[in-house]
Protein backbone atom coordinates (compact mmCIF):
# COMPACT_ATOMS: atom_id res chain seq x y z
CA UNK A 1 0.00 0.00 0.00
CA UNK A 2 1.07 3.59 -0.54
CA UNK A 3 1.21 6.06 2.34
CA UNK A 4 -2.34 7.35 1.76
CA UNK A 5 -3.80 3.83 1.88
CA UNK A 6 -1.79 3.03 4.99
CA UNK A 7 -3.13 6.12 6.76
CA UNK A 8 -6.75 5.51 5.66
CA UNK A 9 -6.73 1.95 6.98
CA UNK A 10 -4.44 2.37 9.98
CA UNK A 11 -4.97 5.86 11.42
CA UNK A 12 -8.22 6.57 13.26
CA UNK A 13 -7.20 10.02 14.47
CA UNK A 14 -10.04 12.52 14.91
CA UNK A 15 -8.78 15.90 13.75
CA UNK A 16 -11.97 17.99 13.53
CA UNK A 17 -11.89 21.02 15.84
CA UNK A 18 -15.38 22.29 16.69
CA UNK A 19 -14.07 25.74 17.75
CA UNK A 20 -12.36 26.04 14.35
CA UNK A 21 -15.54 24.87 12.61
CA UNK A 22 -17.54 27.55 14.42
CA UNK A 23 -14.97 30.12 13.37
CA UNK A 24 -15.25 29.02 9.74
CA UNK A 25 -19.04 28.71 9.51
CA UNK A 26 -20.40 31.31 11.91
CA UNK A 27 -19.13 34.28 9.93
CA UNK A 28 -21.99 36.66 10.73
CA UNK A 29 -24.60 37.32 13.44
CA UNK A 30 -27.26 35.44 11.45
CA UNK A 31 -25.11 32.29 11.68
CA UNK A 32 -24.43 32.40 15.44
CA UNK A 33 -25.02 28.98 16.98
CA UNK A 34 -25.07 27.19 13.61
CA UNK A 35 -22.57 24.49 14.60
CA UNK A 36 -24.44 23.70 17.81
CA UNK A 37 -27.68 23.37 15.84
CA UNK A 38 -26.02 21.16 13.25
CA UNK A 39 -24.68 18.88 15.98
CA UNK A 40 -28.28 18.18 17.00
CA UNK A 41 -30.05 18.22 13.64
CA UNK A 42 -27.26 16.77 11.42
CA UNK A 43 -25.19 14.56 13.75
CA UNK A 44 -23.58 12.66 10.85
CA UNK A 45 -23.01 15.53 8.41
CA UNK A 46 -19.32 16.02 9.25
CA UNK A 47 -16.77 13.31 9.89
CA UNK A 48 -14.15 13.93 12.56
CA UNK A 49 -11.57 12.09 10.44
CA UNK A 50 -9.85 13.30 7.29
CA UNK A 51 -9.39 11.09 4.21
CA UNK A 52 -5.92 10.70 2.72
CA UNK A 53 -5.22 10.47 -1.00
CA UNK A 54 -2.09 9.80 -3.01
CA UNK A 55 -0.80 12.72 -5.08
CA UNK A 56 -0.78 10.54 -8.23
CA UNK A 57 -4.50 9.90 -7.67
CA UNK A 58 -5.12 13.66 -7.45
CA UNK A 59 -3.29 14.28 -10.74
CA UNK A 60 -5.26 11.51 -12.45
CA UNK A 61 -8.55 13.04 -11.31
CA UNK A 62 -7.52 16.47 -12.59
CA UNK A 63 -6.52 14.93 -15.93
CA UNK A 64 -9.80 13.00 -16.18
CA UNK A 65 -11.94 16.06 -15.51
CA UNK A 66 -10.07 18.08 -18.12
CA UNK A 67 -10.39 15.28 -20.68
CA UNK A 68 -14.12 14.87 -20.09
CA UNK A 69 -14.66 18.60 -20.45
CA UNK A 70 -12.83 18.49 -23.78
CA UNK A 71 -15.14 15.71 -24.95
CA UNK A 72 -18.24 17.59 -23.80
CA UNK A 73 -17.13 20.63 -25.81
CA UNK A 74 -17.22 18.63 -29.07
CA UNK A 75 -20.11 19.45 -31.46
CA UNK A 76 -20.91 15.73 -31.88
CA UNK A 77 -21.22 15.26 -28.11
CA UNK A 78 -23.47 18.27 -27.72
CA UNK A 79 -25.65 17.23 -30.63
CA UNK A 80 -26.39 13.77 -29.19
CA UNK A 81 -26.83 15.01 -25.62
CA UNK A 82 -29.20 17.85 -26.54
CA UNK A 83 -31.19 15.70 -28.99
CA UNK A 84 -32.62 13.62 -26.14
CA UNK A 85 -33.11 16.53 -23.72
CA UNK A 86 -36.13 18.86 -23.49
CA UNK A 87 -36.02 21.93 -25.72
CA UNK A 88 -35.09 24.23 -22.83
CA UNK A 89 -31.61 22.66 -22.77
CA UNK A 90 -30.86 24.23 -26.16
CA UNK A 91 -30.68 27.71 -24.59
CA UNK A 92 -27.07 28.84 -24.18
CA UNK A 93 -26.80 32.29 -22.63
CA UNK A 94 -23.12 31.99 -21.72
CA UNK A 95 -22.80 30.60 -18.17
CA UNK A 96 -21.12 27.22 -17.81
CA UNK A 97 -22.73 26.19 -14.51
CA UNK A 98 -21.25 26.47 -11.02
CA UNK A 99 -20.23 23.55 -8.81
CA UNK A 100 -19.98 20.64 -11.19
CA UNK A 101 -19.44 17.49 -9.16
CA UNK A 102 -17.33 14.60 -10.44
CA UNK A 103 -17.73 11.60 -8.12
CA UNK A 104 -15.06 8.90 -7.99
CA UNK A 105 -14.30 5.64 -6.26
CA UNK A 106 -10.61 5.13 -5.57
CA UNK A 107 -9.06 1.79 -6.58
CA UNK A 108 -5.59 0.26 -6.61
CA UNK A 109 -5.48 1.03 -10.34
CA UNK A 110 -6.55 4.67 -9.94
CA UNK A 111 -9.79 6.68 -9.75
CA UNK A 112 -13.01 5.43 -11.35
CA UNK A 113 -15.73 7.89 -12.33
CA UNK A 114 -19.07 6.93 -10.78
CA UNK A 115 -21.18 9.86 -11.96
CA UNK A 116 -21.23 13.56 -12.79
CA UNK A 117 -23.57 15.98 -11.04
CA UNK A 118 -24.57 19.39 -12.38
CA UNK A 119 -25.86 20.63 -9.04
CA UNK A 120 -23.34 19.39 -6.49
CA UNK A 121 -24.13 20.64 -3.01
CA UNK A 122 -21.82 20.92 -0.05
CA UNK A 123 -18.85 22.79 -1.54
CA UNK A 124 -18.98 25.71 0.88
CA UNK A 125 -19.51 23.40 3.86
CA UNK A 126 -16.62 21.21 2.76
CA UNK A 127 -14.31 24.19 2.34
CA UNK A 128 -15.09 25.29 5.90
CA UNK A 129 -14.72 21.74 7.18
CA UNK A 130 -11.29 21.35 5.59
CA UNK A 131 -10.10 24.51 7.32
CA UNK A 132 -11.47 23.22 10.64
CA UNK A 133 -9.37 20.05 10.79
CA UNK A 134 -6.21 20.45 12.82
CA UNK A 135 -3.07 18.40 12.22
CA UNK A 136 -2.70 15.21 14.27
CA UNK A 137 1.04 15.12 13.54
CA UNK A 138 3.74 17.27 11.95
CA UNK A 139 3.55 15.33 8.69
CA UNK A 140 -0.15 16.04 8.28
CA UNK A 141 0.40 19.71 9.07
CA UNK A 142 2.90 19.95 6.23
CA UNK A 143 0.57 18.53 3.58
CA UNK A 144 -2.95 19.60 4.68
CA UNK A 145 -2.90 22.88 2.73
CA UNK A 146 0.64 23.48 1.49
CA UNK A 147 -0.28 26.22 -1.01
CA UNK A 148 -2.83 28.02 1.15
CA UNK A 149 -5.57 27.32 -1.39
CA UNK A 150 -8.20 26.55 1.25
CA UNK A 151 -7.88 30.00 2.76
CA UNK A 152 -8.71 31.67 -0.56
CA UNK A 153 -11.42 29.26 -1.62
CA UNK A 154 -14.49 31.23 -0.53
CA UNK A 155 -13.33 34.24 -2.54
CA UNK A 156 -12.68 31.91 -5.49
CA UNK A 157 -16.27 30.68 -5.27
CA UNK A 158 -17.61 34.24 -5.39
CA UNK A 159 -15.33 35.01 -8.33
CA UNK A 160 -16.83 31.97 -10.09
CA UNK A 161 -20.31 33.47 -9.75
CA UNK A 162 -18.95 36.80 -11.01
CA UNK A 163 -17.59 34.99 -14.06
CA UNK A 164 -21.01 33.44 -14.66
CA UNK A 165 -22.59 36.88 -14.46
CA UNK A 166 -20.04 38.42 -16.83
CA UNK A 167 -20.45 35.60 -19.36
CA UNK A 168 -24.07 36.69 -19.87
CA UNK A 169 -24.15 40.33 -18.79
CA UNK A 170 -20.67 41.60 -19.58
CA UNK A 171 -19.73 44.66 -17.56
CA UNK A 172 -23.24 45.39 -16.25
CA UNK A 173 -23.32 45.83 -12.46
CA UNK A 174 -24.28 42.70 -10.47
CA UNK A 175 -26.58 43.69 -7.63
CA UNK A 176 -28.28 40.63 -6.18
CA UNK A 177 -28.37 36.84 -6.02
CA UNK A 178 -31.15 34.44 -5.05
CA UNK A 179 -30.31 30.98 -3.71
CA UNK A 180 -33.35 29.04 -4.96
CA UNK A 181 -34.75 25.64 -4.06
CA UNK A 182 -38.12 24.06 -3.32
CA UNK A 183 -39.01 24.67 0.35
CA UNK A 184 -35.36 25.61 1.04
CA UNK A 185 -35.68 25.59 4.83
CA UNK A 186 -36.69 21.92 4.68
CA UNK A 187 -33.73 20.76 2.57
CA UNK A 188 -31.04 18.68 4.25
CA UNK A 189 -28.33 21.13 3.22
CA UNK A 190 -30.42 24.20 4.12
CA UNK A 191 -27.65 25.41 6.49
CA UNK A 192 -25.38 25.82 3.48
CA UNK A 193 -27.91 28.17 1.88
CA UNK A 194 -27.59 30.46 4.90
CA UNK A 195 -23.80 30.35 4.74
CA UNK A 196 -23.92 31.25 1.04
CA UNK A 197 -26.26 34.14 1.78
CA UNK A 198 -23.79 35.57 4.30
CA UNK A 199 -20.85 35.05 1.93
CA UNK A 200 -22.58 36.91 -0.90
CA UNK A 201 -23.67 39.69 1.46
CA UNK A 202 -20.09 40.08 2.66
CA UNK A 203 -19.13 40.81 -0.95
CA UNK A 204 -21.65 43.64 -1.27
CA UNK A 205 -24.55 41.75 -2.87
CA UNK A 206 -28.18 41.65 -1.83
CA UNK A 207 -28.61 37.92 -1.14
CA UNK A 208 -31.84 36.03 -0.47
CA UNK A 209 -32.65 32.37 0.17
CA UNK A 210 -35.87 31.89 -1.82
CA UNK A 211 -38.52 29.28 -2.47
CA UNK A 212 -39.02 28.81 -6.22
CA UNK A 213 -42.77 29.32 -5.76
CA UNK A 214 -42.12 32.90 -4.59
CA UNK A 215 -40.61 33.96 -7.90
CA UNK A 216 -42.72 36.16 -10.16
CA UNK A 217 -42.36 36.69 -13.91
CA UNK A 218 -43.82 39.93 -15.28
CA UNK A 219 -42.84 42.92 -17.36
CA UNK A 220 -40.03 40.93 -18.95
CA UNK A 221 -38.17 40.37 -15.70
CA UNK A 222 -37.97 37.96 -12.76
CA UNK A 223 -39.00 39.38 -9.38
CA UNK A 224 -39.01 38.36 -5.74
CA UNK A 225 -40.81 40.18 -2.89
CA UNK A 226 -37.71 40.23 -0.66
CA UNK A 227 -35.82 42.48 -3.10
CA UNK A 228 -36.18 46.25 -3.03
CA UNK A 229 -39.21 47.55 -4.90
CA UNK A 230 -38.59 47.68 -8.64
CA UNK A 231 -35.38 45.64 -8.50
CA UNK A 232 -35.45 42.56 -10.74
CA UNK A 233 -33.59 39.36 -9.92
CA UNK A 234 -30.08 39.46 -11.39
CA UNK A 235 -28.72 35.97 -10.75
CA UNK A 236 -30.20 32.72 -9.44
CA UNK A 237 -27.97 30.13 -7.81
CA UNK A 238 -30.10 27.14 -8.74
CA UNK A 239 -30.33 24.27 -6.23
CA UNK A 240 -33.48 22.73 -7.74
CA UNK A 241 -33.49 19.06 -8.70
CA UNK A 242 -36.12 19.69 -11.39
CA UNK A 243 -33.21 20.00 -13.80
CA UNK A 244 -35.29 21.03 -16.83
CA UNK A 245 -37.70 23.32 -14.93
CA UNK A 246 -40.70 21.26 -15.99
CA UNK A 247 -42.81 21.56 -12.85
CA UNK A 248 -45.60 24.14 -12.66
CA UNK A 249 -44.04 25.71 -9.54
CA UNK A 250 -40.98 26.59 -11.61
CA UNK A 251 -42.77 28.33 -14.46
CA UNK A 252 -41.58 31.83 -13.55
CA UNK A 253 -37.95 30.72 -13.46
CA UNK A 254 -38.38 28.75 -16.68
CA UNK A 255 -39.82 31.72 -18.56
CA UNK A 256 -37.12 34.04 -17.26
CA UNK A 257 -34.37 31.63 -18.29
CA UNK A 258 -35.82 31.04 -21.74
CA UNK A 259 -35.98 34.80 -22.28
CA UNK A 260 -32.43 35.33 -21.00
CA UNK A 261 -33.87 37.71 -18.43
CA UNK A 262 -31.98 36.17 -15.50
CA UNK A 263 -28.55 34.62 -15.11
CA UNK A 264 -29.30 31.04 -14.05
CA UNK A 265 -26.52 28.76 -12.81
CA UNK A 266 -26.43 25.83 -13.09
CA UNK A 267 -29.07 25.53 -15.82
CA UNK A 268 -30.81 22.88 -17.97
CA UNK A 269 -28.10 22.82 -20.64
CA UNK A 270 -25.47 22.04 -17.98
CA UNK A 271 -27.44 19.02 -16.84
CA UNK A 272 -28.03 17.68 -20.35
CA UNK A 273 -24.38 17.96 -21.40
CA UNK A 274 -22.81 16.71 -18.17
CA UNK A 275 -25.07 14.95 -15.72
CA UNK A 276 -27.55 12.81 -17.63
CA UNK A 277 -26.43 9.27 -16.69
CA UNK A 278 -26.76 8.19 -20.33
CA UNK A 279 -23.67 10.29 -21.00
CA UNK A 280 -21.66 7.65 -19.14
CA UNK A 281 -22.51 5.19 -21.92
CA UNK A 282 -20.80 7.41 -24.50
CA UNK A 283 -17.85 8.21 -22.21
CA UNK A 284 -17.11 4.50 -21.88
CA UNK A 285 -17.44 3.76 -25.62
CA UNK A 286 -13.97 4.22 -27.11
CA UNK A 287 -15.06 3.48 -30.68
CA UNK A 288 -17.79 6.13 -30.55
CA UNK A 289 -15.40 8.68 -29.05
CA UNK A 290 -12.96 7.98 -31.85
CA UNK A 291 -15.67 8.66 -34.44
CA UNK A 292 -16.31 12.01 -32.75
CA UNK A 293 -12.67 13.01 -33.01
CA UNK A 294 -11.56 12.48 -29.40
CA UNK A 295 -7.77 12.25 -29.27
CA UNK A 296 -6.08 8.90 -28.74
CA UNK A 297 -4.60 10.14 -25.45
CA UNK A 298 -7.97 11.21 -24.07
CA UNK A 299 -9.56 7.94 -25.18
CA UNK A 300 -6.86 5.96 -23.42
CA UNK A 301 -7.32 8.01 -20.26
CA UNK A 302 -11.10 7.66 -20.25
CA UNK A 303 -10.81 3.93 -20.88
CA UNK A 304 -9.02 3.59 -17.54
CA UNK A 305 -11.23 6.04 -15.61
CA UNK A 306 -14.83 5.51 -16.81
CA UNK A 307 -16.34 2.09 -15.95
CA UNK A 308 -18.18 0.33 -18.77
CA UNK A 309 -21.79 1.58 -18.86
CA UNK A 310 -24.73 0.45 -20.99
CA UNK A 311 -28.39 1.28 -21.43
CA UNK A 312 -30.91 -1.03 -19.80
CA UNK A 313 -33.42 -2.26 -22.37
CA UNK A 314 -35.84 -5.13 -22.77
CA UNK A 315 -33.72 -6.87 -25.40
CA UNK A 316 -30.78 -6.97 -22.96
CA UNK A 317 -32.84 -7.96 -19.93
CA UNK A 318 -31.76 -11.59 -19.70
CA UNK A 319 -28.07 -10.84 -20.14
CA UNK A 320 -28.15 -7.95 -17.64
CA UNK A 321 -29.99 -10.03 -15.05
CA UNK A 322 -27.44 -12.82 -15.43
CA UNK A 323 -24.59 -10.33 -15.00
CA UNK A 324 -26.31 -8.24 -12.32
CA UNK A 325 -23.89 -9.08 -9.47
CA UNK A 326 -21.19 -7.13 -11.26
CA UNK A 327 -23.39 -4.13 -12.11
CA UNK A 328 -24.81 -1.02 -10.48
CA UNK A 329 -28.13 0.29 -11.84
CA UNK A 330 -28.92 4.02 -11.94
CA UNK A 331 -31.85 6.04 -13.33
CA UNK A 332 -30.78 8.22 -16.24
CA UNK A 333 -32.20 11.36 -14.66
CA UNK A 334 -31.48 10.41 -11.05
CA UNK A 335 -29.40 12.13 -8.42
CA UNK A 336 -28.18 11.57 -4.90
CA UNK A 337 -28.23 7.76 -5.25
CA UNK A 338 -32.03 7.80 -5.32
CA UNK A 339 -33.58 4.71 -6.93
CA UNK A 340 -30.07 3.35 -7.55
CA UNK A 341 -29.35 -0.30 -6.83
CA UNK A 342 -26.46 -2.70 -6.53
CA UNK A 343 -27.15 -5.65 -8.78
CA UNK A 344 -26.42 -8.25 -6.10
CA UNK A 345 -29.18 -6.72 -3.94
CA UNK A 346 -31.89 -6.76 -6.63
CA UNK A 347 -35.24 -8.44 -6.16
CA UNK A 348 -37.44 -9.45 -9.08
CA UNK A 349 -39.90 -6.68 -8.14
CA UNK A 350 -37.20 -3.98 -8.30
CA UNK A 351 -35.83 -5.49 -11.51
CA UNK A 352 -39.24 -5.10 -13.13
CA UNK A 353 -39.27 -1.42 -12.09
CA UNK A 354 -35.80 -0.93 -13.58
CA UNK A 355 -36.87 -2.46 -16.90
CA UNK A 356 -39.95 -0.23 -16.96
CA UNK A 357 -37.86 2.87 -16.25
CA UNK A 358 -34.97 4.59 -17.99
CA UNK A 359 -31.82 3.11 -16.44
CA UNK A 360 -28.16 2.56 -17.15
CA UNK A 361 -26.06 -0.33 -15.87
CA UNK A 362 -22.53 0.52 -14.82
CA UNK A 363 -19.77 -1.96 -14.02
CA UNK A 364 -19.61 -2.21 -10.24
CA UNK A 365 -16.59 -0.48 -8.70
CA UNK A 366 -16.37 -1.19 -4.95
CA UNK A 367 -15.46 1.90 -2.93
CA UNK A 368 -12.28 2.09 -0.89
CA UNK A 369 -12.44 2.35 2.89
CA UNK A 370 -11.51 4.61 5.79
CA UNK A 371 -10.95 3.50 9.36
CA UNK A 372 -12.77 5.82 11.80
CA UNK A 373 -13.24 5.92 15.54
CA UNK A 374 -16.78 5.26 16.77
CA UNK A 375 -18.27 4.94 20.21
CA UNK A 376 -17.51 1.23 20.54
CA UNK A 377 -14.03 1.31 19.03
CA UNK A 378 -13.17 1.60 15.34
CA UNK A 379 -15.00 0.75 12.13
CA UNK A 380 -14.18 0.71 8.43
CA UNK A 381 -16.47 2.94 6.36
CA UNK A 382 -16.83 3.12 2.60
CA UNK A 383 -15.69 6.33 0.96
CA UNK A 384 -16.12 8.16 -2.30
CA UNK A 385 -14.50 11.32 -3.50
CA UNK A 386 -16.05 14.38 -5.11
CA UNK A 387 -14.16 16.87 -7.24
CA UNK A 388 -15.94 20.23 -7.28
CA UNK A 389 -15.05 21.83 -10.60
CA UNK A 390 -15.65 24.90 -12.74
CA UNK A 391 -14.94 25.05 -16.46
CA UNK A 392 -12.77 21.95 -16.24
CA UNK A 393 -10.65 23.07 -13.29
CA UNK A 394 -10.78 21.28 -9.93
CA UNK A 395 -11.48 23.73 -7.10
CA UNK A 396 -11.88 21.38 -4.15
CA UNK A 397 -11.64 17.67 -3.34
CA UNK A 398 -13.92 16.33 -0.62
CA UNK A 399 -14.91 12.86 0.55
CA UNK A 400 -18.02 11.20 1.95
CA UNK A 401 -17.81 8.21 4.28
CA UNK A 402 -20.71 5.88 5.02
CA UNK A 403 -22.02 2.35 5.44
CA UNK A 404 -24.85 0.81 3.43
CA UNK A 405 -25.69 0.27 -0.22
CA UNK A 406 -25.38 3.94 -1.26
CA UNK A 407 -23.94 7.16 0.14
CA UNK A 408 -25.82 8.64 3.09
CA UNK A 409 -25.47 10.88 6.11
CA UNK A 410 -26.77 8.38 8.64
CA UNK A 411 -23.53 6.63 9.64
CA UNK A 412 -21.80 7.05 12.97
CA UNK A 413 -18.34 8.46 12.31
CA UNK A 414 -19.24 9.21 8.69
CA UNK A 415 -20.27 12.22 6.63
CA UNK A 416 -18.33 14.83 4.70
CA UNK A 417 -14.59 14.56 5.22
CA UNK A 418 -11.70 16.73 4.01
CA UNK A 419 -9.15 15.23 1.63
CA UNK A 420 -5.47 15.49 2.50
CA UNK A 421 -3.16 14.77 -0.44
CA UNK A 422 0.06 13.07 0.60
CA UNK A 423 3.25 12.19 -1.33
Amino acid sequence: MNLADTLNLGCACQTLSLPLLREQLETGPALDGLVARLTLSHPHLFSASAVFMDSAMERRIQQAVAAIERVIALPAWQQQALARAPAIAAHDHGPAGVFMGYDFHLTDAGPRLIEINSNAGGALLNAALARAHSACCNAMGQVADPRGALRALDAEFVDMFRAEWASQRGQAPWRNVLIVDDAPTQQYLAPEFDVFRELFAAHGLTAVVADATELQWHDGALHHPALPAGMAVDLVYNRLTDFYLQEDDHQALRLAHEAGAVVLTPHPRTHALHADKRNLVALSDGDLLAQWGVSEADRALLDTVVPSTQRVSADRADALWAARRGLFFKPAAGFGARAAYRGDKLTRRVWAEILAGDYVAQALVPPSERLVRVQDGTQRLKLDLRAYTYRGGVQLLAARTWTGQTTNFRTEGGGFAPVVVVP
